[in-house]
Parts: structure tokens; C-alpha cells; sequence
């Protein structure tokens, strides 16, 4: 059986990254490291040394839009200090079978990276976008989600409906066209929608959809299923306790779930 090794990403305001390491551990990781993308630069880490990557959330390069785009850009084009691609090692990390979970900004770096939806297969090609929710305010509240049994999502297998807290204020899909869009959607690339907590069906009611996205899409795989980006913060849903509505009702699926799947998975296949 491999041994997963978790990469968790931080830097340039992303806060979210020791509870994400945390949720890491509870799921099975066998080691976890958080690293800062200079030490990446510096050469004193190589991504494609570990087989589970976590972007993590939080206020990435100010969490305004066009945040992500500056992250992506540093992704697409830094080098490392012996003049190596650090984009050559995402690369290597993803050919080589690793599992890669964006959240919240975490999400986005990877839309405007190309990693996300790679619908048709085509990866680093931009596809669509993330902009302001409707309300055009910062959504905080927990929210009920429905998994898609149909999609090759390896973090999603066997899940069915999932409570989790959201916080932003840009998590609204927006394709390039309705041709993406409808590719998405055929391929079963949407993973996690926002349900209606009474009916359990997605909805585009507002607030249970927090951003108006179509489709009510609030996560996204790739081709493979290896890579998940979703709004919510399944990391920040690592205790019963953490739930609103702990001590009246019944005991929820957990986020870390999420993140279980994907180490089982690791575990099993590496």
C-alpha cells in the first residue's frame, strides 16, 4: 500500500492552510507539509516529491478577482533557483498519478490555471472563469450539498448529501460560452451542486446557492477524477462539533470525507 504524502500550499494570504493539513491527517495522510510556494521557488521543496496536493483557501493575493489569475501567472511562468519549471512539476506531480484538491482560492488558482474543468482533455487551457456572487456581498453560512454519483470524482464516490460552511465573495461560475458549459455538464465534470436542505435537489435559490453559479455547480473534477476544486471549505467541517446543529440533528457527513476518499484512493492505487 503507498504512502500518501500531502503537499499543502501557502503564501501570498492564504490562511487556510493548517486546518486543510489537518483535515489531511484525519483522512490518513501519512505525511503532511505545509510550504510556502517560495520555499517551491528556492528550490528547497519539489512538488513532484508527494502524490496529494492541497490548494487551500483564504485572502489569496488580496482574494479579489483577478487574485487567482496573479497566482496562476506566477505558477505558469516562475522558475526555481537552479532555473527548473515549477509548472513541469505540477505536471510530473499529475502524470504521475497525484490527487489535487483546490478550495475556495484554492478553487479558483486552478480554474484560471486550466487544471479545471479540462473538459475534452484539454489541460492549462483556460475554460471559464469565477466572478462576483449575485448578491454581491461575502457569503458565510453552512450550506447542503449533493454529490453526482455519475462523475469519475475520486474525492466524491459514494457521497450522496454533504453539509459544509462557505466564504467568499467571487464563487459564481461563469463558462467561456454555453458550448463549455454544456461539455461540463455531458461529462459529469460537476462534482458537488448546492441543494435545497428540505428537498436535497440542486437549486439556484438564493441563499442555498450562495453565488448564483449555473447549474448550481459548487465543485468541478477534471477528466481523470484526480483533481477536485470546489467553493465550500470541507476542511473547516473536521468535527461534529463544528456543525451548527450538532447537539439537534443527526450527525452529518463530515468534509474531511472529502479528503478520505481521496487518501483511500491514493492508497490503492499508487
Amino acid at each position: 500500500m503507498a504512502r500518501v504524502k500531502t503537499l499543502v500550499i501557502t503564501g501570498y494570504g492564504t490562511n487556510c492552510e493548517n486546518e486543510s493539513a489537518h483535515a489531511a491527517k484525519l483522512a490518513g495522510s501519512d505525511e503532511t507539509e505545509i510550504v510556502f510556494f517560495s520555499d517551491i521557488q528556492a528550490g528547497r521543496v519539489q512538488i513532484d516529491r508527494y502524490n496529494f496536493l492541497i490548494f487551500p483557501g483564504g485572502f489569496l493575493d488580496g482574494d479579489d478577482l483577478g487574485a487567482a489569475q496573479a497566482a496562476a501567472l506566477r505558477w505558469r511562468h516562475a522558475k526555481t533557483a537552479s532555473g527548473g519549471s515549477i509548472l513541469n512539476q505540477l505536471k510530473r506531480f499529475f502524470e504521475a498519478g497525484g490527487a489535487i484538491l483546490g478550495i475556495c482560492n484554492g478553487f479558483q488558482l486552478l480554474v484560471k490555471l486550466g487544471m479545471l474543468p479540462a473538459a475534452a482533455g484539454e489541460y492549462f487551457t483556460r475554460q471559464l472563469s469565477l466572478s462576483n456572487n449575485d448578491s454581491a456581498r461575502f457569503e458565510d453560512r453552512w450550506i447542503t450539498l449533493k454529490a453526482n454519483p455519475e462523475s469519475p470524482c475520486i474525492f466524491t464516490k459514494g457521497l450522496d448529501m454533504l453539509d459544509m460552511p462557505v466564504r467568499h465573495g467571487e464563487g459564481k461560475i461563469v463558462p467561456k460560452d454555453d458550448a463549455v458549459l454544456e461539455s461540463v455538464i455531458a461529462a459529469n465534470l460537476v462534482a458537488l451542486q448546492y441543494a435545497h436542505p428540505d428537498s436535497g435537489a440542486p437549486t439556484q435559490e438564493y441563499p442555498y446557492n450562495p453565488n448564483g453559479s449555473p447549474y448550481a455547480i459548487a465543485g468541478l473534477t477534471d477528466p481523470s477524477g484526480r483533481i477536485l476544486g470546489l467553493m465550500p471549505h470541507p476542511e473547516a467541517f473536521n468535527h461534529p462539533t463544528n456543525h451548527p446543529d450538532w447537539t439537534r440533528a443527526a450527525r452529518p457527513t463530515l468534509g474531511v470525507t472529502l479528503l478520505e476518499n481521496g487518501v483511500r484512493h491514493l492508497k490503492s492505487s499508487l
